[in-house]
């Protein structure tokens, strides 16, 4: 089974790497950095917003169980993707939208993702997220890692996190992993 790879930016990486490690199919969720300039950032240099990159993680995924679409469907469903370079509280190009792609056939189906979703006015808003080629993906701060698993009962977990969560839950249920349910 070769597993594949995508690469989201949804604002704030503790919230999408909480949501997608739940996901059916996903076997791996790193928290990390792209599409910036400097090479090795850290938490501190990319939160200044001065080094380009995002806080984005990337999810190592087998197909066979869950789709490259499917995985797009629920990044979109679960974050603000119309607002630019903002996350609820959290400003700044760091927390900007983003899918940087692995494969010229993942740009066309978040291309087709994003024209289906604006057909349908899903969000009441315009789209405003980047489609991006990967580049070098800088793995974050081990404390950055697991982050709401090992943090939940902290103020930012239970308001910001948890709400996401059960959002991600009423509304994807056949698509959490089935012994977390």
């Amino acid at each position: 089974m070769k597993l594949q790879k995508a690469t989201f930016g949804g604002g704030c990486f503790w919230c999408t790497e909480a949501i997608f490690t739940a996901v059916n199919g996903v076997t791996k969720v790193t928290s990390g950095y792209m599409g910036g300039q400097n090479p090795h950032p850290t938490y501190e240099q990319v939160c200044s917003g001065k080094t380009g990159h995002a806080e984005v993680i990337q999810i190592e995924f087998n197909e066979s169980k869950v789709s490259f679409a499917n995985l797009l469907l629920i990044f979109f469903k679960t974050h603000n993707p119309t607002t630019l370079n903002r996350q609820g509280g959290d400003t700044g190009t760091q927390y900007r939208s983003v899918v940087f792609y692995h494969s010229q056939q993942q740009k066309l189906e978040t291309e087709e993702m994003i024209q289906n979703l604006s057909i349908e006015q899903i969000f009441e808003n315009t789209i405003v997220t980047q489609i991006c080629p990967a580049s070098t993906f800088y793995i974050a701060e081990s404390y950055h890692q697991n982050y709401f698993v090992n943090h939940r009962n902290q103020p930012y977990c239970m308001a910001v996190i948890e709400p996401k969560l059960i959002k991600f839950v009423s509304n994807f249920k056949k698509s959490i992993k089935p012994e977390l349910l």
